[in-house]
């Protein structure tokens, strides 16, 4: 913890973030990438229009388009197109006409300004990915730490080292003052999977009925 001037003890809240669909919305440029990974992978061009990969982790995701084009969702088979995918995901960023959602700059800006408050990332985007599309919006500098997408399908996973290393910074937290902010109930379950509280978004794929149940 932080010790401000009189020797007070500070305590600080943490606000782990989504990426797609609560910071910012790519209109497509992650799935355009997708597809034309698949399509250097196996040389004909595969529509993935219909795959719902809100909430997903990368490595399920990729998982799932090689099953869909009968290729064996190996290890060395998702790490192969999640590297095509990076290799796209810049071109296509500037194809999208892409935005950063309303009021989200500002409140970055303020909680930067805060000492009270550290802000991560937690997110299914691998950090490469990740990454790129922090920096192409210009939110990178707001996210120096966060957690992102390995080889596992599972967001909890995410969460659990995202916890972990909120805490090699602070120091132990009460759950009480940890939120996660997302925009699908994979971001609710991650916060029900450490014990912070759950900040749903309903910016898109799902409203906010469905989150708050």
């Amino acid at each position: 913890m932080n010790r401000e001037k009189g020797g007070f003890e500070q305590l600080k809240t943490v606000l782990f973030w989504d990426i797609d669909g609560t910071l910012l919305n790519t209109k497509g440029a992650g799935r355009s990438a997708m597809e034309a990974a698949i399509a250097d992978l196996i040389g004909d061009r595969t529509d993935l229009s219909a795959l719902n990969m809100a909430g997903l982790t990368d490595w399920d995701i990729c998982s799932r388009i090689l099953e869909k084009c009968n290729l064996e969702p190996t290890a060395e088979n998702i790490e192969q197109l999640e590297k095509l995918y990076i290799k796209h995901l810049p071109e296509m960023l500037l194809r999208c006409p892409g935005y950063v959602l309303g009021g989200v700059r500002e409140i970055l800006e303020n909680l930067q300004q805060r000492t009270d408050v550290l802000s991560l990332v937690l997110t299914g985007n691998m950090e490469a990915g990740g990454r790129a599309k922090l920096a192409h919006y210009g939110l990178d500098s707001y996210f120096p730490l966060g957690a992102f997408s390995r080889r596992s399908r599972e967001r909890v996973e995410i969460a659990q080292r995202a916890m972990i290393l909120a805490e090699q910074q602070l120091g132990k937290l009460t759950p009480d003052r940890l939120y996660v902010i997302g925009d699908t109930p994979h971001d609710v379950r991650c916060g029900q999977a450490i014990g912070a509280r759950a900040i749903a978004i309903a910016s898109g794929h799902h409203g906010a009925e469905e989150l708050r149940a």
